[in-house]
């Protein structure tokens, strides 16, 4: 059995996790399609924070505390950067983390795809499964907001890291994603897929990225496999990270029924044969989709195993 999981955040990587051991139970092949859209170019490195995120966490390296990062990380280039009074200081490069920038940096220069760099530095961390970007070309997510009295356009990672969300807020622009193509192997992966699971990941900033790439989007709403989403939001609010914000900005009802509707029955133009929900969500509906209530809170391996287990269910 072939898996393929459209993903990004820290709570995709940790639905990863699940989707893992089940797929060891069952002996499935799993490929990770991963947001790209939070890459940025910080001090002269390439940061992908979201390939990180799974990466470390398949890795057993990801801080359990914080949720993000390496555990045991410490912070001596950030504070020196900061006695340099080198901006962005809002933007802090954890020491361990930083080494895989440079190496990650150092391969793009020479001219590696990243997909080509992530499978480098996945030789360390045997993550498990397959992690392939969404696509090498450059996609990033900003935001329209309102700062200082003027209507300006920042990086995702600005609004989110800076400001927290926490500034009058408009919308989120995909730049690049109109050129963009699918990455290495992804439409192979697509094409060859006996299910895809869209991933608990803010479907703004984090799906939305992915579906975004054309030739992305066509391949998961129009190849085989049947495509089965599994609810961020459960008893309307996010399960981690700040999603209520990401759709409230868009008029979009921030329920499992209304992020199932954005979304969309696969039948009708849009992505979804199955929709899995929060047992706390039961009567939630989105037409034109098959919608199934089981425990969604991720607290172990194993429940999130049992929640991908119900996932493939809903497939057949």
């Amino acid at each position: 059995m072939r898996i393929v999981v459209l993903t990004g955040g820290i709570g995709g990587a940790r639905f990863l996790l699940g989707v893992r051991e089940h797929a060891r139970a069952i002996g499935a092949d799993v490929t990770a399609v991963v947001n790209v859209g939070d890459d940025v170019r910080m001090h002269g490195l390439q940061i992908c924070p979201d390939l990180d995120s799974v990466m470390y966490t398949l890795g057993g390296a990801a801080d359990p505390d914080r949720g993000w990062g390496r555990v045991g990380e410490t912070w001596v280039v950030k504070e020196e950067l900061a006695k340099y009074g080198v901006e962005p200081s809002w933007f802090g490069l954890g020491d361990k983390d930083t080494a895989t920038h440079l190496v990650r940096t150092t391969m793009l220069n020479a001219g590696y795809p990243l997909s080509a760099v992530t499978a480098a530095l996945c030789e360390r961390w045997q993550p498990g499964i397959t992690l392939l970007p969404a696509t090498d070309d450059r996609l990033e997510t900003h935001v329209v907001v309102d700062v200082d009295g003027e209507r300006k356009v920042i990086h995702f990672q600005e609004w989110w890291v800076r400001h927290r969300g926490n500034v009058p807020t408009h919308n989120f622009v995909f730049r690049g994603a109109d050129v963009a193509k699918p990455g290495a192997g992804v439409l192979e992966a697509i094409g060859q897929a006996d299910v895809v699971l869209v991933a608990p990941s803010n479907p703004i900033v984090s799906i939305a990225p992915i579906l975004a790439v054309p030739a992305l989007r066509e391949a998961v709403a129009n190849g085989p496999a049947p495509v089965i989403g599994v609810s961020p939001i459960i008893g309307g609010s996010p399960v981690r990270g700040m999603a209520d914000k990401c759709l409230a900005t868009l008029d979009i009802e921030v329920s499992a029924a209304g992020v199932g509707r954005m979304y969309g029955p696969r039948a009708e133009g849009g992505l979804l044969d199955g929709w899995l929900v929060d047992t706390s969500d039961a009567g939630a509906e989105v037409p034109g989709v098959r919608t199934k209530a089981v425990p969604l809170w991720m607290k172990d391996e194993a429940l999130t195993a049992r929640m991908v287990a119900e996932a493939l269910e809903l497939a057949k």
